[in-house]
């Protein structure tokens, strides 16, 4: 008996270790109580803040009277209500005589006559529990609650190294956000401030040049110079700013962001869009930089003659290629600036894959939610 549970903990502690999904470990861990404990039902449930259960893994019997996702309040008498009012183990050995309220009348029809459960403890706080049910006469054995026991601490592991990456995932989207902010709000005063300066100032320069006296040739020619130096300085302000955070991806979305990429590009651009919609903004600046930094790549080492951009949006993902024809060869981990790409793309819940076999060109696939961490927020108007 103690060579199955420790195999049974070894087969969960495994799957944490891998940092599979809490729902795929919850599963197996009803699966292996289950088997372990040779009792006909067996259930995971998460407490919830209005005063309910919720189950997120059934076995055995549980399947059909404690389905996955099913919710039951805590009144009367049951072994839920007790472990939340005590934070210990607790058992009923006979449903018969001492059991009430929606769960102990679910317990009795799926026709359990003892049962027991023990707390699951996430960092000082009761998350939820793991119940154990069997419709013998006889209770459950003296040290089922200690076995199971082994199994809510892997249990806890698993949860609270979700909950660690799902608050990582969540505080990068906040950094990204809180970066792309900034950068709208440099975008929009240098637009709103600094070129509607220089732009009067042109226009200035140009109505002195129209009234000057008549034969008054080097000034005539010091006006021209410096008009074209202040029209100089305001494309290149307007490059700057494009850069920072681009107007036309704010205003019409990423379709027409990505033409006007795609028209300045020193490369050709094949572009395939087919993603009708707005999607959330951080997507859209996500997807919008990438490409930018393609295209850059494709011009400055790549030599390539052609990208190929593809763009699709469906089943509530967004689906990005870039595809050039170049030398290939590109590693991200040398400073091609999609390290930071990446980083941006994971924090929205996506991932970001680079294919560059020398002498075959470089392929980057990016896939990302559009429900994903810091990706709904909406789109600017």
């Amino acid at each position: 008996m103690l060579v199955e549970e420790q195999a049974a903990l070894r087969r969960v502690a495994t799957l944490v270790a891998r940092g599979t999904p809490p729902e795929e470990v919850f599963a197996a861990v009803v699966e292996e109580v289950g088997r372990l404990l040779s009792v006909d039902l067996a259930s995971m449930c998460r407490y919830e803040s209005d005063g309910t259960l919720t189950w997120v893994a059934s076995w055995g019997r549980a399947e059909k009277h404690f389905p996955v996702g099913s919710r039951r309040t805590l009144e009367g008498k049951n072994l839920g209500t007790i472990v939340l009012e005590t934070g210990r183990s607790a058992r009923i050995d006979n449903y018969a005589d001492w059991s009430s309220g929606p769960i102990g009348v679910a317990a009795g029809e799926a026709g359990i006559n003892s049962s027991l459960a023990t707390p699951i403890m996430v960092e000082g706080r009761i998350w939820g529990v793991i119940a154990a049910g069997s419709s013998l006469k006889q209770p459950l054995p003296a040290d089922t609650e200690t076995r199971l026991a082994s199994f809510t601490e892997l249990v806890a592991t698993a949860i609270a190294n979700a909950e660690s990456r799902a608050a990582l995932a969540t505080s990068r989207a906040r950094i990204v956000a809180a970066a792309d902010e900034t950068r709208r709000r440099i975008e929009r005063d240098l637009h709103d401030g600094t070129q509607q300066r220089l732009v009067a100032l042109m226009l200035e320069l140009q109505a002195a040049q129209a009234r000057r006296p008549s034969g008054v040739g080097e000034l005539q020619a010091q006006l021209a110079r410096t008009a074209r130096g202040l029209a100089g300085v305001l494309e290149e302000l307007r490059e700057i700013s494009r850069g920072i955070h681009p107007a036309v991806l704010s205003r019409g979305g990423l379709r027409p962001a990505l033409r006007g990429l795609a028209r300045r590009s020193a490369v050709p651009v094949d572009l395939d869009l087919r993603a009708e919609q707005r999607l959330p903004e951080p997507v859209e600046v996500a997807a919008y930089y990438v490409v930018s930094e393609a295209l850059t790549n494709a011009a400055k080492y790549a030599h390539a003659s052609v990208v190929r951009v593809e763009l699709d949006a469906h089943d509530a993902t967004v689906q990005l290629s870039i595809r050039d024809d170049g030398i290939g060869g590109a590693d991200p981990a040398r400073g091609s600036g999609l390290v930071g790409l990446c980083d941006r793309i994971e924090a929205l819940g996506g991932r970001l894959e680079v294919t560059s076999p020398a002498g075959s060109g470089t392929t980057l696939l990016i896939e990302m939610p559009l429900g994903g961490p810091g990706s709904a927020v909406a789109a600017e108007p």
